[in-house]
């Protein structure tokens, strides 16, 4: 597709694949593991149950493979004509290569480049945006946009605080231009490096490489301050995507969905209340998945995809580790469930 002065090139999503892992961790289990229990997590947190991802050598590139092929299968699109893939995630295989070039190799996407983008849970919308731009421009016409996180590799399962939080999954997304005025219309992303005392993964990184210390000190785990990031995360999800909303002029009645990172139930609510949507116009799913980092908001595409119509328009909103936080507007692009030939 050639760009022209009198058509406007936007990049849509044209079809959604995802995966999960077959072990199922649920509340009673982990009220077995660390002192909780089903009724305390489900009050506070909303999770009933998270996949995690056993096996020797499986990282997150073995589940963002299964959700590419998933989205190339159901749209009938050759990995050779796939120009580009982003993942984005927090728990790469290692840190070179990259779980985006990793997942390309495995998928058989031969002719494409890749890269990862690390900006916690609100990684896949800063990665669908940034994908964006090479579509627009008309440089690539298909691109993957991949969230995945294995992020019980990186959870201390003493740690009540933060165990029962977290799954592990992946998303992918297929980009492709579209001059009808549907996919990614607007976006509104940030990030505040304030906020890194709250939430982070001490070690493993040029500041603290891996010792028999930072083992001991358990510094590979995710270290969370659950009050300061819940103020957080109400506050900025609910302030950016109200912004997003009036920039373009959109009022509840016109939104189909709010596509929320799935963090917290009561987190979800707020932003959700602060938008004036009713709760059948949010997208849920923490309560099977829990909370999947840069993988939860295209696993709720997926979840919730027969349910969508060409022309809806989505609200997705994040809120990550960092800070990091956004939201994007976007007009779906076909008729959820259909397969194309």
């Amino acid at each position: 597709m050639v760009k022209t002065s009198n058509q406007k090139i936007t990049a849509a999503i044209t079809g959604v694949g995802a995966y999960l892992p077959e072990y199922i961790l649920d509340n009673e289990e982990l009220s077995r593991m660390v002192e909780t229990s089903d009724e305390w997590i489900m009050s506070r947190i909303g999770i009933k149950t998270r996949h995690i991802l056993k096996g020797e050598g499986k990282g997150t590139s073995y589940m963002g493979e299964r959700a590419v092929r998933d989205l190339l299968e159901k749209t009938q699109v050759d990995p050779e004509d796939i120009d580009l893939i982003i993942c984005a995630t927090v728990t790469p295989d290692m840190s070179f290569p990259s779980t985006a070039n990793l997942i390309a190799y495995k998928a058989g996407l031969t002719k494409a480049f890749g890269f990862d983008l690390s900006a916690a849970c609100s990684g896949f919308i800063f990665a669908l945006t940034t994908a964006s731009k090479f579509i627009e421009a008309g440089t690539y016409k298909k691109v993957i946009v991949v969230g995945a996180d294995k992020m019980s590799a990186i959870i201390d399962y003493e740690d009540r605080t933060t165990c029962p939080i977290f799954g592990d999954g992946a998303g992918a997304v297929l980009l492709e231009p579209n001059t009808e005025g549907l996919g990614l219309i607007d976006a509104s992303l940030h990030s505040d490096g304030a906020g890194a005392v709250h939430l982070y993964l001490k070690a493993g990184g040029s500041c603290y490489p891996a010792s028999h210390e930072t083992v001991d000190n358990k510094w590979h785990y995710v270290h969370q301050e659950g009050q300061p990031v819940f103020k957080a995360a109400v506050s900025h999800m609910a302030d950016t995507a109200v912004e997003i909303m009036e920039r373009n002029h959109l009022t509840a009645e016109d939104v189909r969905y709010l596509v929320p990172h799935q963090a917290n139930k009561r987190i979800i609510d707020a932003t959700a209340n602060r938008m004036g949507l009713p709760a059948e116009r949010c997208m849920v799913n923490i309560h099977k998945y829990g909370n999947t980092t840069a993988a939860t908001i295209p696993i709720c595409l997926w979840d919730y995809e027969t349910r969508l119509k060409k022309g809806d328009n989505l609200i997705l909103a994040s809120f990550g580790g960092g800070f990091t936080w956004g939201a994007v507007y976007l007009r779906w692009a076909y008729d959820g469930g259909t397969m194309r030939k």
